[in-house]
């Protein structure tokens, strides 16, 4: 792999943004994720090259040391605020149709519930794995599930709750949304959430850490 992919991949495990954030220390002054995609864009690499070369795996090793407990959600949010950094530059040529992703994530915090961090772990992951990724936000109904659902019919969704009391409001969407397009892909996640209230409330994957998420995300289009 060339030198700069290198380097990318090393500022998003390390969670150095760009060349005046102060994190990591030692690589204070150094070129961050931000300045190096753009680079290597003018170097001639291709979009999605930078995405399956240095941004996923990058994120997926990070997404593994979480899992492992090697780090923590505040080294997590630096890696995906750079991984951010770097997609800054990526963006257009996805969205412009140049580029392809794996897939559409519509992800957001249940009804009554605002706990975000869980959530947007997630969503940073998943977007570092490659997909395209709607953050409806917190306190999300039903009704804005399933109208984003309208406007990306193949897409996968991902509910999080972080109370016992809004689980129930978890249950709700999923019935919600099954009883309106049975095929969609729901998965679920947040402190309180466990594999046997996937499996009650009818949703179709559990995962207690953001990998577990992107993992299965893989899978469904591998």
């Amino acid at each position: 792999m060339s030198d700069i992919l290198n380097q990318i991949a090393l500022c998003v495990e390390a969670g150095k943004i760009n060349k005046s954030s102060p994190y990591p220390p030692n690589m204070k002054d150094q070129d961050g994720a931000d300045e190096l995609a753009r680079k290597a864009l003018e170097q001639g690499f291709k979009p999605d090259e930078i995405l399956e070369k240095a941004l996923i795996p990058a994120m997926a090793n990070v997404g593994n040391k979480f899992s492992r407990k090697e780090i923590y959600v505040p080294q997590m949010l630096m890696s995906a605020k750079a991984m951010s950094g770097a997609m800054i530059h990526l963006k257009p040529f996805f969205q412009s149709g140049e580029t392809k992703r794996k897939g559409t994530f519509i992800i957001g915090t249940v009804t009554g519930d605002l706990h975000d961090i869980g959530k947007n772990l997630v969503a940073m992951m998943v977007e570092g794995g490659g997909w395209e990724v709607i953050d409806l936000g917190v306190d999300v109904s039903s009704e804005k599930f399933l109208k984003a659902l309208g406007e990306k019919p193949d897409a996968v969704i991902g509910l999080s709750a972080l109370l016992t009391t809004t689980m129930e409001n978890m249950k709700k969407i999923v019935t919600d949304i099954k009883s309106r397009s049975a095929s969609s892909k729901i998965l679920v996640g947040g402190a309180p959430v466990t594999q046997d209230y996937c499996n009650k409330i009818g949703a179709d994957f559990y995962s207690p850490d953001p990998q577990g998420a992107v993992n299965y995300l893989s899978q469904l289009v591998s």
